[in-house]
């Protein structure tokens, strides 16, 4: 019989997303078949599935950590923001609506269905599911209806860990707290702790650790210390990127208000002659930059005018001048352009809006999105690529002649008569260690191109090597049910 477990945090970014993950990769090392499953996620940086649908990108780091391809099972319900008050829905994998956060409260019990159906068919065929909550279950203000903790634990009658963060202080406060202002029921599910990222010698915690278990009666599991090559795993908040420095090649990203599918710079990041620097709003784009590289927006036209309210127009003219090149990935592909037309009004009031102007294209936004892994190949050296679309619109132009990459017999994407700028709809490119390395050495690099995915690979590996010696694996399984 499948068992299940669920990991909860006493707050955002606790360290969730990647405890699930090296959980999943130390039960595989022990033989068991395991699936990785988070009921309600928030993310603009989504995975496209091999059945047509998008995730979380931290399930899909999950479904990699199990040795499965990524199903969008394994997050059926996915909020995607739009604005400050409101986001798409994407449920199964499919846009299901856009609202706000007052509408979704009242979407959340037709969803609640959707979730338990995913779940079960997750189980098939394994021996464990691992759940990933979404904040914190101590915000009971969201308990009625909740599909991201404790009502998916009440639902599906699955046991929790809670997880506390003990890097942001207050670690004991954070789980005890939990405990006390949980109602009885909901506090009654969570059958342990651990607690996280902990800076030292972890037998300095021994007091606090015996106290938080004496206070709340849950068996304490270990205190896991900082990991360290986090980092090298994909990240989950863009400026996790920016915390490891690099090399001389500076590849410059400005940071969009509404960044999505930031995956793009990963193996960036991770090559030691580059360094990824993420330009905050308010600071101008860097003047020794060898690439500025405009990523993905989950709003186009929004993200374009934020990009002029911070100058950064000026700037990448600028950098262009001094001979610099210039990459626009999907959204950022857009807005390079002469033009964005949203006849239907997708991204807020019908109409047309003009672009920077550094390609000769236009982008008309249409309602279908285009959502599918791709295979592609470099035009100049004929290498292969492997990468996906997650897009609204089309884009032509007399620069589209100039493709620099082809999708089977189509031309993709487009560049500027003097060569240096470029614009694809393409995510993931840089993952194809071939395609990176010629990139990166047209930039100055010399030794650029391992293996980006043996790298990963090996990195959950060490993370779960890391979780066994410091944490009570078998106490924790043994709480599964």
């Amino acid at each position: 019989m499948t068992k299940a477990l669920m990991i909860q945090g006493t707050g955002s970014n606790v360290g969730k997303s990647m405890l699930v993950a090296g959980l999943a990769r130390a039960c595989v090392r022990r033989g068991l078949k395991v699936a990785p499953f988070k009921p309600q996620n928030m993310s603009n940086n989504a995975a496209v599935t091999a059945d047509g649908g998008e995730i979380g990108r931290a399930q899909a780091l999950q479904a990699l950590a199990c040795g499965l391809a990524p199903h969008t099972d394994m997050n059926p319900v996915l909020l995607k923001p739009e604005s400050e008050t409101g986001a798409q829905v994407v449920v199964q994998g499919q846009r299901f609506a856009t609202t706000g956060a007052l509408g979704y409260g009242k979407l959340k019990a037709q969803l609640l269905p959707k979730v338990l159906e995913s779940f079960e068919r997750l189980k098939s065929g394994v021996d464990l599911v691992l759940v990933e909550g979404a904040g914190s279950p101590a915000e009971i203000n969201l308990r009625p209806g909740d599909i991201a903790n404790m009502g998916f634990a009440e639902a599906a009658r699955v046991p929790v860990v809670l997880a506390g963060d003990i890097d942001r202080g207050g670690v004991i406060a954070q789980l005890v707290g939990t405990q006390a202002v949980l109602p009885p029921e909901d506090a009654g599910r969570i059958k342990g702790y651990l607690v996280n990222k902990f800076r030292g010698d972890p037998r300095l915690f021994e007091a606090g650790d015996a106290e938080i278990a004496r206070r709340t009666g849950w068996a304490a599991l270990g205190v896991l210390p900082w990991f360290a090559d986090g980092w090298r795993l994909p990240a989950e908040d863009v400026l996790d990127i920016a915390s490891q420095a690099g090399g001389a090649i500076k590849v410059a990203v400005p940071q969009l208000a509404r960044i999505a599918n930031f995956d793009d710079l990963d193996p960036l990041s991770a090559e030691p002659e580059v360094t990824v620097e993420i330009v905050p709003p308010g600071r101008p784009l860097p003047a020794d930059a060898s690439l500025v590289l405009i990523p993905g927006s989950k709003s186009t036209i929004g993200d374009l005018n934020f990009f002029r309210a911070q100058g950064w127009d000026i700037d990448l003219k600028a950098h262009l001048r001094r001979g610099g090149r210039v990459l626009g990935i999907c959204g950022g592909y857009q807005m390079l352009g002469r033009e964005i037309a949203d006849p239907e009004g997708l991204e807020g009031k019908p109409g047309t809006v003009d672009g920077l102007g550094l390609l000769d294209v236009t982008t008309v936004l249409e309602p279908a999105k285009t959502l599918a892994l791709t295979e592609a190949t470099w035009v100049e050296t004929g290498d292969a690529v492997q990468g996906y679309e997650i897009h609204l619109g089309r884009t032509q132009g007399p620069d589209c002649a100039r493709n620099w990459l082809t999708v089977g017999d189509r031309p993709e994407g487009a560049v500027s008569a003097d060569g240096l700028v470029q614009g694809t709809y393409l995510h993931g490119l840089f993952s194809s260690d071939r395609f990176r390395a010629g990139y990166l050495a047209g930039l100055g690099a010399e030794n650029a191109g391992e293996s980006h995915s043996q790298q990963v690979e090996d990195t959950l590996d060490t993370l779960a090597a890391h979780m066994e010696a410091h944490l009570d694996i078998d106490a924790l399984l043994a709480l599964a049910e």
